[in-house]
């Protein structure tokens, strides 16, 4: 039998999955005629909470609260298919002396049972707090803040970013520490869950092999989720995401995958993984969502001090060129209509740069920006690393030819996907020591794939060489902080040591500054 679903099987869920979501949309779940009655569960066999809570995408008056009941025990409810009320409320303390808000959401069969409430009427720039009831049984406490009102002078603003954990590698020691520091916002850039296994050197194991279908996803990510440290960085801060490739498949574009599979079979597979992304991420319903096609690009603003574009490197893409991985220039390469970003989404994206009045302006984003060259074999030979933005190289020069001439208020650049910390200043021409600079980009390294890394490696080495706008290199691993203010973004790259064990302490190994109003990375 075909590990795939027919194209039958897949138009009916395409449908049927449309029509739940725009059920959850209205009133905040299904209204009871769709799928039955709202069941109202007045006791557990045990905790249903066992992924933890989350919260994201906030703006000055809302934020999406998350969770999930769990499969095993709604399975040992009788209750699998059934659509159960979800209590949550939330308060401007800990303890929930004052609650401010509660209410009931239906989490239904047809999206895992899991929860997403849009609440609303908040106050802008304020540290809440909720929790979830159901049964009896309360989950654990999530503190979320909502963003400073769109037109405040906010002074101060900190942030972390993160990407790439792959479970099998080691452990998510970073998110303990990060969760610690309560940031203001926790942005993921992507490689949020691992499709099959890399390498052999494996700490921990995920369930399954390579994933395909809905429930494949769905237990990927209860895997991921059931970490401890993954929990208590959801729940410390308000999270905005966003995907790369490996929530559907390895170098995936648009509906080329990497491997044998046909246009349809992957279309049929962005379509499992995209409601699985949905069901486990605290993110709001996106407009257009059905079937394969999920719009996830969007704008957030915190007050006057930042303004975010949430990119997707991935859903749009022409594929690779020349072959994929380091290969010397092709006229494929050169081709002037190649795309990263797809039409629509660059159309808003140039829209939305050339009107912003916000003092930083962020790209949140998957892959490397600034040139990362290396010089082959061959004397004079340069390579390309075609699935990052080196291999879109003229839609690249479109990007920052229109960040110079509508003149985006200090534009910052962030990144994951590469595994390394960099800091780059992005220029109007990488070939030229001379060229004008327009921006500066900070990427991060992994949580945790590729193993405990290392401070250093030739490989970084031969590009900070090659690549002089490159100003910093790093393999260890860990997250990225930001600390904002309306005339100085500082960058400290925080590491740890190793992560093939637990435990591990936390630093700075370097920071850098980014001074308003004057483009590039310098040392603080």
């Amino acid at each position: 039998m075909n590990k795939y679903w027919s194209r039958r099987d897949f138009l009916k869920r395409k449908f049927n999955l449309g029509a739940a979501l725009l059920g959850c949309l209205a009133m905040g779940g299904l209204p009871a005629g769709v799928h039955g009655a709202i069941r109202r569960l007045t006791s557990m066999p045990e905790d249903p909470f066992t992924l933890g809570v989350a919260s994201g995408d906030p703006t000055p008056e809302s934020v999406i609260l998350w969770t999930r009941l769990s499969s095993e025990v709604m399975s040992q409810l009788g209750a699998v298919n059934d659509t159960i009320a979800v209590d949550y409320e939330i308060s401007p303390t800990r303890n929930f002396s004052n609650a401010i808000r509660s209410g009931s959401i239906a989490a239904v069969a047809d999206l895992g049972h899991s929860v997403h409430a849009d609440i609303r009427g908040l106050e802008p720039d304020k540290v809440y707090y909720y929790r979830w009831h159901v049964g009896g049984v309360t989950s654990p406490i999530g503190r979320t803040k909502t963003a400073p009102s769109a037109s405040a002078r906010n002074q101060h603003f900190r942030l972390a970013f993160a990407s790439c954990q792959q479970y099998e590698h080691g452990y998510f020691t970073a998110y303990q520490h990060m969760a610690e520091e309560e940031f203001d916002l926790i942005i993921h850039l992507g490689d949020y869950i691992y499709e099959r296994s890399w390498g052999n050197n494996l700490v921990r194991r995920h369930e399954g092999p390579e994933i395909i279908t809905l429930n494949d996803y769905r237990n990927r990510y209860h895997t991921y989720k059931s970490d401890p440290d993954i929990q208590a960085a959801h729940g410390s801060a308000p999270w905005v995401v966003t995907w790369d490739d490996h929530e559907v498949d390895n170098n995936y574009a648009a509906q080329i995958a990497e491997d044998d599979q046909t246009p349809e079979q992957l279309l049929q597979r962005r379509a499992a993984a995209y409601q699985a992304y949905y069901e486990f991420m605290p993110i709001r319903l996106p407009v257009g969502r059905q079937g394969p096609d999920m719009p996830i690009h969007r704008r957030l603003r915190f007050g006057n001090l930042m303004e975010m574009h949430v990119l997707d490197t991935r859903q749009y893409r022409n594929d690779q060129a020349c072959g994929d991985g380091r290969k010397r220039s092709c006229a494929e390469h050169q081709d002037p209509t190649r795309t990263v970003l797809g039409q629509a989404q660059k159309n808003w994206l140039f829209d939305s740069l050339a009107t912003t009045d916000a003092t930083w302006n962020v790209l949140a984003q998957q892959i490397m920006m600034a040139s990362l060259r290396s010089v082959g074999e061959a004397e004079g030979e340069e390579l390309w690393p075609m699935d990052i933005w080196d291999g879109y190289p003229l839609e690249r020069q479109e990007v920052l030819d229109h960040l110079d001439r509508v003149n985006t208020p200090n534009p910052i650049v962030l990144t994951g996907d590469i595994h390394s910390n960099w800091a780059a200043d992005l220029k109007l021409d990488f070939d030229s020591p001379s060229s004008k600079l327009i921006g500066s980009e900070y990427i991060g390294t992994s949580i945790s794939s590729g193993g405990d890394g290392q401070d250093m490696t030739e490989y970084g080495s031969d590009l900070l060489s090659n690549n002089p706008h490159v100003k910093f290199y790093n393999a260890n691993r860990g997250y990225v902080a930001a600390t904002l203010t309306p005339e100085l973004w500082q960058t400290d790259y925080k590491i740890v040591p190793y992560i093939t064990s637990q435990g591990a302490p936390l630093s700075i190994r370097q920071s850098y500054v980014t001074e308003a109003g004057k483009p590039g990375v310098q040392e603080a």
